[in-house]
């Protein structure tokens, strides 16, 4: 015999039927309601965010070492040895601008609370807080005991409940939710342009190497420049490729207002889709401007007062589904 919150559960999934045991009636799918993510708001908006993740940090640390290396190769085997002044100036701030920028994305995208919910919030108190019209649905979280919104997931890696949860990325070691994608989308433009620059830029180094003296074309004996650049080469055209299609990716998903584990669960059609135009300004904070392009958008020194008030304490309660009875 199922439990009425079990049958809750499969009328949810569209496997339930009618009534659960002991009075219990379960609302049929389409009647549902669950709560919006405006009523939950995350404990932690105002403080720094970072995961203690062994491999993401690790591949968060290798990001920078790559693009590093990139720095030192572009500069002192490309630019720097080169005879065209003008090339060199042009060409070196071009990249450094790009780097700049690219990895300023990931370091806010890195430390940036991507909407993760408060933990262990599932209180009777707490649900009574929320002041829930008849009809509606709280689900609970029964990995970290919190009440979750609409279009949230838990994230078995942050170990909470992320908002509009994409995807869980270990070059970010974080989440791409709610709040942070701008600056995912970010990092992966910023990392494709700079790939697409190094492999121009090796290009017409190899046709100018072949042109003139090897020993003049770089300050590195002629064995150790071709390393070099066919290491760069490899890592350009990787990182263009791979993060190229993360952009698209992601683009794509703001303007379907679709995340992709939402895609992967099968969940589309479970909420009201809003147009492209709308969803690409609420990602990206606005009408369309050049800050649309700033990893710095939004950026204040000054500490923001919390916007949470106190959970009101209690006991965790047991059921993963309640529905808010009629009166």
């Amino acid at each position: 015999m199922k439990s009425p919150v079990h049958r809750c559960r499969d009328v949810e999934h569209g496997r339930g039927q009618g009534t659960g045991g002991a009075g219990t009636t379960c609302l049929q799918a389409e009647q549902r309601i669950p709560i919006s993510k405006d009523v939950i708001t995350s404990s932690a908006a105002s403080a720094m965010w970072f995961i203690r993740d062994a491999c993401g940090i690790v591949c968060a640390v290798i990001t920078w070492m790559l693009v590093l290396y990139a720095e030192f190769v572009v500069l002192f085997v490309m630019l720097l040895p080169s005879k065209n002044l003008m090339y060199s100036i042009v060409n070196g701030t071009l990249f450094n601008i790009l780097a700049f920028l690219a990895l300023a994305s990931h370091i806010r995208a890195m430390c940036t609370d991507p909407g993760a919910v408060p933990k262990g919030n599932a209180t009777k108190e707490y649900i009574e807080s929320l002041q829930l019209k008849p009809g509606q649905v709280v689900y609970k979280c029964p990995k970290c005991c919190s009440i979750k919104p609409d279009r949230a997931h838990h994230c078995s890696v942050c170990k909470r409940c992320i908002r509009k949860m994409d995807h869980h990325c270990p070059w970010v070691n974080n989440c791409v939710g709610e709040n942070n994608q701008k600056y995912f989308v970010l990092f992966t433009m910023y990392i494709a342009l700079i790939s697409l620059h190094c492999l121009v830029m090796v290009v017409f180094h190899f046709l100018y190497c072949f042109e003139d003296d090897w020993t003049k074309c770089s300050s590195f004996s002629p064995p150790a420049t071709v390393i070099l650049l066919i290491l760069l080469c490899f890592e350009g055209l990787l990182f263009l490729i791979f993060t190229s299609v993360m952009f698209g990716t992601q683009v794509h998903s703001i303007c379907t207002d679709e995340t992709g584990i939402e895609r992967l669960k099968g969940e589309t059609g479970k909420w009201g889709k809003v147009p492209c135009r709308e969803a690409m300004q609420m990602a990206f904070g606005g009408p369309f401007s050049l800050s649309w392009c700033s990893p710095f958008a939004g950026l204040s020194c000054t500490r923001s007062p919390a916007e949470h008030t106190p959970l009101p304490q209690g006991d965790i309660i047991e059921e993963d589904v309640i529905e808010i009875p009629f009166t």
